[in-house]
């Protein structure tokens, strides 16, 4: 995540509850960028299970209340895994937001649940042994797409010095789900992640399909979806990210928000009753890159084309 742009009076009137279906949506580039309206028509990702591994959620926010499941908090080992943050929630909205509910916005996956999953503190920052151990629980009660929007300057590449993010991506891996990490915001080329470790690293693209100029690139098989100026679910309450602006909306930038959407995409395909593999490579294989820039990794996801894919 990058920056928070406070919410004005019209976002405010927006986001309350209206006779359209989602009367964020128009704000909403990055659906119609990964053509996900199209996808939709396909597979809506119905009881697939997210897990948001981040802050925690707004559990009670009214976008998000109707997807929950039962989650676990790391943080303070307990099972109220309440986002004292902000950066979870906006997360778990472009994931899973509920969609044609005449509120707020539309989530990548519109049949999808949300396992709120807290691992990371108030200021965002959080231990490796804890995110591990979120990982695996997630895997290890349903979770069938795990997300890990841990992009933020610095902080993925200290965690990852305690060496057991890996084994615990791959111990969901063999569970049967697909991991999606954000690459980063450094604006370098990185390779984060071990090679072996099936992981689905994320960059984030703009409103023109370049790459961010914040994104870091160069991971193995990486992809690119939409992080730039994105509109999600924030809590109702103050946090770190809220501050003064309890709208429950509000935008950010960062691979943290091109992350979920990646994640949505790919519950939809699982719900199609493809394997993590399977996934994985029906994401790859349909990205677009015209230019091959090699900022876009493999390029900008298609939801459309990715569920078209055989295999």
């Amino acid at each position: 995540m990058r920056k928070t742009f406070i919410c004005g009076l019209a976002l405010l009137m927006a986001g309350c509850s209206s006779a359209e279906p989602d009367p964020l949506l128009a704000q909403q580039w990055g659906i119609d960028a990964l053509r996900l309206p199209a996808a939709w028509e396909q597979q809506k990702g119905d009881d697939v299970i997210i897990a948001i591994v981040d802050t925690g959620v707004d559990t009670e926010h009214p976008d998000l209340e109707d997807k929950i499941v039962d989650g676990y908090d790391f943080v303070t080992n307990d099972d109220d895994p309440k986002d004292q943050n902000g950066h979870g929630t906006h997360v778990a909205g472009i994931a899973a937001a509920v969609t044609d509910n005449g509120v707020g916005i539309a989530g990548a996956a519109p049949g999808a649940k949300i396992m709120p999953i807290r691992v990371l503190n108030t200021v965002g920052s959080g231990d490796p042994n804890a995110i591990a151990k979120g990982i695996i629980w997630a895997a290890d009660h349903g979770a069938k797409v795990i997300n890990l929007s841990l992009g933020e300057s610095g902080l993925l590449s200290r965690l990852l010095k305690g060496g057991v993010l890996n084994p615990a991506m791959q111990h969901a891996y063999t569970k049967g789900a697909v991991v999606v990490a954000a690459a980063g915001n450094d604006g370098t080329a990185k390779q984060n992640y071990q090679p072996p470790t099936q992981v689905l690293v994320v960059g984030a693209s703009d409103r023109q399909g370049q790459p961010a100029s914040f994104s870091n690139f160069g991971a193995q098989g990486a992809v690119c979806a939409p992080g730039v100026k994105i509109i999600s679910t924030l809590p109702t309450y103050a946090t770190a990210e809220t501050l003064k602006n309890t709208t429950g909306y509000g935008v950010l930038d960062g691979t943290s928000m091109a992350s979920p959407y990646v994640a949505g995409v790919a519950a939809l395909l699982v719900g199609q009753g493809k394997s993590p593999a399977q996934v994985m490579e029906a994401l790859r294989s349909t990205a677009v890159n015209p230019t091959k820039d090699v900022r876009l990794g493999l390029g900008v996801v298609d939801a459309q084309a990715a569920l078209a894919a055989s295999g």
